[in-house]
């Protein structure tokens, strides 16, 4: 990353201890995880994944957050990089915007899993996906024990506000406001006109159960880990008990900037 030198460089100006590490992903993905100090402040250059994968390191005990955004697109990294010394610089003058994230937590329950259920954790969703077959899948959806309904499609999109604008979105999922309580079920390429996208309460205690499929399924979190689920498996899903505080400067605005970064700047008012 070319900006690493230069931030660096400025935190330490500052006499700030820093401790880097160049990949993110790697790092989540190491056995010991983050072995370091519990520092004050994470700042993450890269897109929404690279933001992804360092919340993972800090979900069960948040460490504040900022990302400059290198990527793409950027929903979770709101300081641009043309921009990251005004940025930073509003993070230690206390003026940047706290966006406390909704997280959810999921207890996966898949026979090729011989060693009992995974606890797993995700700030965007959870998606459930057929594999290579021609075949769809069937999940049945219940909300505190009942019926929410069954779903033939291709997958289904288990999104927080905060995924609402990433695959739950490309999908047909509604956008909610990032500062919201709430859980989006959002069916991919439905066999059925029934099956619509829908907000469910954050407090559901939800279950999603692989009823049919052709072949292999599988269940990602976050786009990062691939659980392999069969006819038979299911997870449960829940709010986790910590929202994630993601950093954003004070003149932003997560309405803005999902039109910046998505294009969206049509209007049906006349401006004059």
């Amino acid at each position: 990353v070319t900006l690493l030198p230069e931030v660096q460089g400025w935190l330490a100006d500052r006499g700030l201890a820093v401790d880097v590490h160049q990949d993110a992903r790697a790092l989540r993905d190491a056995a010991d995880g983050y072995a370091g100090e519990r520092p004050d402040l994470v700042v993450v250059l890269g897109g929404d994944g690279s933001v992804l994968a360092a919340v993972h390191l800090f979900a069960e005990d948040p460490v504040p957050m900022v990302g400059i955004n290198l990527g793409r697109v950027g929903f979770l990294a709101p300081v641009r990089a043309d921009r990251w010394r005004q940025g930073l610089e509003e993070v230690f003058a206390g003026r940047a915007v706290l966006e406390p994230r909704m997280m959810l937590e999921a207890e996966v329950h898949a026979q090729a899993r011989r060693a009992g259920p995974r606890r797993v954790v995700a700030l965007n969703d959870l998606v459930l996906s057929r594999g290579s077959t021609h075949g769809l899948v069937s999940v049945r959806v219940l909300a505190e024990g009942e019926l929410v309904g069954d779903y033939r499609a291709d997958g289904l999109i288990f999104a927080t506000p905060s995924g609402s604008t990433a695959y739950s979105l490309a999908a047909g999922g509604p956008i909610l406001a990032p500062h919201m309580q709430a859980i989006v079920a959002t069916p991919v390429a439905a066999h059925a006109l029934s099956g619509r996208p829908i907000v469910l309460h954050p407090d559901s205690q939800l279950e999603a159960q692989v009823v049919e499929a052709s072949g292999l399924v599988t269940l990602s979190v976050d786009g990062y880990d691939l659980h392999p689920m069969e006819e038979g498996d299911h997870f449960l899903l829940r709010r986790h008990r910590n929202t994630y505080p993601l950093l954003a400067p004070p003149d932003d605005d997560p309405w803005r900037r999902l039109r910046d970064r998505l294009g969206w700047r049509g209007s049906f008012l006349d401006r004059k």
